[in-house]
C-alpha cells in the first residue's frame, strides 16, 4: 500500500491563516503591529528569492517588513552596527540574519549578536540553550515545521524511536531536542555513523536533513514508518530529496514529498515566532 502524503503547504496555509488572525487581534489589543527584520549581504541568488519570499509571507499575514539589503564588502563593524540598531528599535520584533554570509564575516558571531528575544531563527546561543533545557523560547523554524508536520499524520512522537539523518545545528539539534521533549527515543546519524542504513531501518520516525540527493535508499525504511525529507536538492530533472521517493513511499506509512512537504512550514512557523516575539516584548 503507498505511503500517505503529508502535504506541507497545506498546514503551512492553515498556519498562516492562523498567525493573520492572531496578528490582527495583537494589533487590535496593543496597538502595535509585529514587525520583522531581514538582513541580506551581498548578491547570493537563492538567499535573496528566500528573503522575498519571507517579506512576502510578511506582508499577507500583516506582519511589517524591514527588508535590510546590504553589498558583499559590507564591514564587520557595519553589520554588527545594524544588528544593534535593531535590536533597539522597539518596531521590530524579530531579526533575520540571511545566511549563509560573505566568507570575511562570522555567522556565528552574526547571528549570536541578534537580542535573543527577536531571535525568530531560534539561532542564538541563548535559545539553543533554553531548547535544550526544555524552557520556554524561539525555536528553529524548520525542526518546528516538521512537529507540526508530524502531528498532521497523526504521528504521536512518545516512545517512538526517531531516527535523525544529520547533525546541523540549524536543524538536526535542534529537531532531536524537539522530539525529546516529545518523549521519542532519539538516535543522530551524520557522517560518521557505521552502518546508517541499518540505523535507519530501526526508525519508526525517520528524518533525513543532509543534503545529498537520494541518500535514503526505500530498504532504509522501516514498514509503517513515518518519513520527513527536510532534503531540497537541485537535479537537471528538478528539486528533489534526500530519500528516493518513490522506493520509500511504497514502504513508508506516511510521508513529506519535495518540493511541497517540509519547505512551506519554514517560512509558516516564521511567522509564528515573530508574532511570539512581539508578545515577548509586549
Amino acid at each position: 500500500m503507498a505511503a500517505t502524503i503529508i502535504d506541507g503547504k497545506a498546514v503551512a496555509a492553515r498556519v498562516r491563516a492562523d498567525v493573520a488572525q492572531d496578528v490582527a487581534e495583537f494589533l487590535a489589543e496593543t496597538g502595535t503591529q509585529p514587525g520583522l527584520a531581514t538582513v541580506l549581504v551581498g548578491e547570493d541568488a537563492a538567499s535573496a528569492v528566500y528573503v522575498g519570499g519571507k517579506q512576502k509571507a510578511c506582508a499577507e499575514v500583516g506582519i511589517r517588513g524591514f527588508d535590510h539589503r546590504l553589498p558583499a564588502d559590507t564591514s564587520r563593524e557595519d553589520l554588527l552596527a545594524l544588528i544593534d540598531t535593531l535590536n533597539a528599535d522597539a518596531a521590530v520584533s524579530g531579526i533575520l540574519c540571511q545566511l549563509p554570509l560573505p566568507g570575511h564575516l562570522d555567522g556565528v558571531e552574526v547571528t549570536n549578536r541578534i537580542d535573543a528575544r527577536k531571535d525568530v531563527d531560534g539561532l542564538t546561543i541563548a535559545s539553543a540553550g533554553r531548547l535544550a533545557l526544555g524552557m520556554a523560547g524561539l525555536v528553529p523554524c524548520t525542526p518546528a515545521g516538521v512537529m507540526l508536520l508530524l502531528a498532521e499524520a497523526g504521528v504521536e512522537p512518545q516512545g517512538k524511536e526517531a531516527v535523525i539523518v544529520g547533525r546541523s545545528n540549524l536543524f538536526g539539534k535542534p529537531m532531536a531536542q524537539l522530539l525529546l521533549a516529545a518523549n521519542a527515543t532519539v538516535t543522530i546519524c551524520h557522517s560518521r555513523t557505521s552502518d546508517l542504513g541499518e540505523v535507519c531501518r530501526r526508525a519508526d520516525i525517520l528524518i533525513a536533513a543532509v543534503g545529498v540527493a537520494h541518500l535514503v535508499k526505500g530498504d532504509w525504511v522501516k514498514p509503517g514508518a513515518t518519513v520527513i525529507d527536510v532534503g531540497m536538492n537541485r537535479l537537471e530533472s528538478g528539486l528533489t530529496g534526500d530519500v528516493d521517493f518513490a522506493a520509500a513511499s511504497e514502504t513508508a506509512a506516511a510521508i513529506t514529498p519535495v518540493p511541497g512537504g517540509v519547505g512551506p512550514m519554514t517560512i509558516a512557523c516564521l511567522l509564528r515566532n515573530t508574532l511570539t516575539a512581539a508578545r515577548l516584548s509586549a
